[in-house]
């Protein structure tokens, strides 16, 4: 067995980035660039009104002060317009600013006579309520740095610079396969010895949360070359293949032989951890394999504290659990020289074990927001010790 600090080094040591991929931006949410963007364009592009008013000159206002209305430019319009000093136009928000005027009034601020404007704003200055050109970004300049998740906002901003696609890196394909006899799937009735097959179900829910969707899910009896081929073939077209059950030292647990039969190369195989000991990690090539234990708590753990790691190098993605220090609600004491990841609840001062942390148990974890890391070499913490917490996201 090797530490859990060995494991995620290996991990990390192992994973690379997927190869870019180019892609419209109306599909780029949560994803990661992949290359700068730069702007084509200044943005705005004209000298741009940011209220509905009157587009004058400043100085032609401060020589004439009454100024003649010259018909109006409505947003989008194509004509250039060119006013005089002593001119000025009905303007609306984000239309194009005249030639000859570098202002705009207030509709409120104003008061028109017999096509006359008299301007009633004494706080009037030169500039005021003008978007120059350029003002968001010019051209040339960076727009967003490669490495930077798309937010909604970061989709907009480029929309406006006129992006219609991004080079980003793509989501890997995975499969999953649930092994085991045991199992049945929900809405059919149990038989003697049958138990609810759920691991599918949790896993997929994790990896839509990155943004993963539509992973096939493969059922493998506890047969050594049934298991082989059915991941045989789910290497053939898969980035990540993740298994459940099979992994331990039973009778009926093959997925460590079966990966060998693949061409598949063992990482590690079993660490010093509760829950999750079993764990199976190898690579072909550029194609990972994750032997998960078959308890659901355990296929839970092992995928937040060691999937993820992978799939977040995979897809150059910021870290999905946010890692923290709190104080322990209440003492605790570990049973074995292990690192103990424990089901919990943080409630923004302090962090409690919930009860029920036996590997098969799912009800904890479904209230839980977070897991505690307690530490191989330590057996007994105290009430108020600070430990590190794992945050899951909702």
């Amino acid at each position: 067995m090797i530490s859990v600090t060995e494991a995620k080094h290996i991990i990390r040591a192992n994973a690379t980035a997927l190869a870019p991929v180019t892609i419209p931006l109306q599909q780029a949410l949560g994803r990661v660039l992949a290359a700068d963007v730069f702007a084509l364009t200044d943005i705005p592009s004209f000298h741009q009104s940011a209220m509905d008013g009157y587009a004058l000159s400043f100085a032609g206002f401060q020589l004439h002060k009454t100024l003649t209305i010259q018909g109006e430019v409505p947003a989008g319009e194509p004509e250039l317009f060119t006013l005089n000093g002593n001119q000025a136009m009905r303007i609306f928000t984000g239309a194009a600013v005249p030639a000859g005027a570098d202002t705009v009034v207030m509709q409120e601020k104003v008061q028109v006579t017999d096509g006359q404007l008299h301007i009633l704003d004494e706080q009037l200055k030169a500039g005021l309520n003008v978007r120059p050109t350029g003002s968001e970004i010019k051209a040339g300049e960076l727009v967003l740095s490669k490495g930077q998740k798309l937010t909604p906002a970061a989709i907009g901003f480029l929309a406006t610079t006129g992006v219609a696609e991004v080079s980003v890196y793509p989501t890997p394909v995975m499969s999953i396969i649930v092994t085991g006899n045991e199992l049945q799937q929900p809405g059919n009735a149990l038989l003697h010895g049958q138990v609810y097959e759920c691991n599918s179900f949790q896993l997929r829910a994790a990896l839509q949360q990155l943004q993963i969707e539509d992973v096939p899910v493969f059922e493998a009896k506890d047969d050594p070359q049934t298991v082989k081929d059915i991941l045989q073939n789910a290497l053939d077209n898969s980035d990540v293949v993740l298994l459940t059950g099979g992994v331990s030292v039973g009778n009926y647990d093959f997925v460590p032989e079966a990966a060998a039969a693949c061409g598949v190369t063992t990482l590690f195989h079993k660490l010093k951890q509760r829950p999750g000991k079993p764990l199976f990690v190898g690579k072909k090539e550029n194609k990972w394999v994750f032997g998960l234990p078959g308890n659901p708590s355990s296929v839970l753990t092992c995928f937040y504290e060691f999937v993820v790691p992978a799939l977040e190098q995979l897809m150059q993605l910021p870290p999905f659990l946010k890692t923290i220090k709190a104080p322990l609600a209440k003492a605790y004491s570990k049973t074995a020289l292990l690192t103990f990841f424990l089901k919990g609840y943080y409630d923004g001062k302090s962090v409690v074990p919930l009860d029920a942390q036996e590997s098969y148990r799912l009800r904890s974890f479904a209230m839980a927001n977070c897991l505690l890391c307690l530490p191989e070499e330590k057996m007994d913490f105290k009430e108020g010790e600070e430990i590190e917490v794992h945050l899951i996201p909702e």
